[in-house]
C-alpha cells in the first residue's frame, strides 16, 4: 500500500503545471566537477526524473541508463534525448526492485531520490547498488536529512547512510542545506570498501 501511495504521489508531481521542485534543469556543478575529472564510462541515474543528468552524461560520452517511476517524466526524457540527438537507456521502474538489471556501472547517481524512499524501500535500494557499482566506481549521492529525529518532514536520519556499509565506503562529504527546503543536506561520494583498501595500502 506504501508503494503504490509513493507511485501515484511521485506520479501526480508530474502532471502538474509548474515541474516538481526537484526538476530543476540543470545538472549541478557536483555532477560536472565530476565528469571533468573521470573518463567516460558506464553511468546508472537512480530517480532520473526528465533525464536532465542523463543527457549531461551522454553529451559527455557516457553510456547511460536511466530509471524512474514516473511515467510522465520518462516520457518527458525520452522527449529530451531525442531533441539532444544522444542515445540514452531510459527505464520505466522502481530503484528497489531492479534485479533485470545488469552491471557493473562506473558511476551510480541519485540525486535526491534514496531519502524519499521508506525504510524497506531504502534497504533495498542499497543492495541493488552495491551489487551494481563497479570494483572501481563511484556512487554519487545527494542527499537530505531529517532536522530531528522526530520530524515528520521529509528525508532521512543520518544513521541511514550504514546501509551502504561495509561494502562501500565514504570518500568525500560536503554538507550544505537544500535551497529549495531549508533542510540538512550533503553531497557524498561512495566507493567499493576493498578498492579504497588497496588504494590506502599501494600508498602505504
Amino acid at each position: 500500500m506504501e508503494r503504490l501511495k509513493r507511485w501515484f504521489e511521485f506520479n501526480r508531481w508530474y502532471l502538474r503545471r509548474e515541474p516538481p521542485p526537484w526538476d530543476t534543469g540543470v545538472s549541478p556543478p557536483e555532477l560536472l566537477a565530476f565528469i571533468e575529472a573521470h573518463p567516460p564510462g558506464r553511468a546508472l541515474d537512480l530517480g532520473c526524473g526528465t533525464g536532465t543528468n542523463v543527457i549531461t552524461l551522454a553529451q559527455h560520452g557516457w553510456q547511460v541508463t536511466g530509471v524512474d517511476f514516473a511515467v510522465k517524466a520518462i516520457m518527458e526524457a525520452g522527449r529530451k534525448a531525442r531533441e539532444a540527438s544522444v542515445q540514452a537507456d531510459l527505464r520505466l521502474g522502481d530503484v528497489t526492485r531492479l534485479s533485470a538489471l545488469a552491471g557493473p556501472f562506473d558511476l551510480i547517481l541519485d540525486i535526491g531520490c534514496f531519502h524519499g524512499l521508506p525504510a524497506d524501500g531504502r534497504s533495498a535500494y542499497a543492495r541493488h547498488v552495491k551489487r551494481l557499482l563497479a570494483p572501481d566506481g563511484t556512487f554519487l549521492l545527494y542527499v537530505m536529512f531529517k532536522a530531528d529525529a522526530q520530524s515528520p518532514r521529509g528525508g532521512i536520519p543520518a544513521t541511514d547512510l550504514a546501509r551502504f556499509a561495509p561494502e562501500l565506503a565514504l570518500v568525500a562529504r560536503t554538507d550544505g542545506v537544500d535551497a529549495a527546503r531549508g533542510r540538512p543536506s550533503a553531497w557524498l561520494a561512495y566507493r567499493c570498501a576493498s578498492s579504497v583498501a588497496t588504494i590506502a595500502k599501494s600508498r602505504a
